[in-house]
């Protein structure tokens, strides 16, 4: 499956790069620096799943999803962001986005996620949850 990743810091395209591609059936074709790349990228490579960053530079992450929900409605898309709580999950239902995963559990959930989403499901974080 083919993935477009988008977060303003490189450490952690780095390490979501890492964490897929530890899977032979998962592959990172397009990565970008903020809201705008994403969806250019997203058009340009046509991928089975995008991952974004809530807050990127020139447009946010909401404002993206949007964007690639609109004109790639079949393209499921992946939130994540360093802050949790049920508002960030419903800004991103809101955007068009099937999942959210807050970045401090990337690497236990990260690729639970990208499955359901692939598979056409949704999947919040335990950690949205109101606390």
């Amino acid at each position: 499956m083919r993935i477009v990743i988008a977060d303003d810091h490189e450490v952690v395209r780095r390490g979501v790069c890492s964490i897929l591609e530890s899977r032979r059936d998962l592959e990172v074709i397009g990565e970008a620096v903020n809201g705008a790349d994403a969806i250019q990228k997203a058009l340009e490579l046509r991928p089975d799943l995008v991952i974004l960053d809530v807050s990127m530079p020139i447009l946010d992450g909401f404002a993206a999803a949007r964007q690639i929900n609109k004109n790639l409605p079949q393209v499921p898309i992946l939130m994540l962001s360093m802050h949790d709580g049920k508002e960030m999950v419903r800004a991103s239902k809101s955007a068009g986005a099937q999942g959210f995963v807050t970045k401090t559990e990337v690497g236990s959930t990260l690729l639970t996620a990208v499955d359901i989403l692939l598979k056409g499901g949704s999947f919040f974080s335990d950690l949205a949850a109101p606390k």
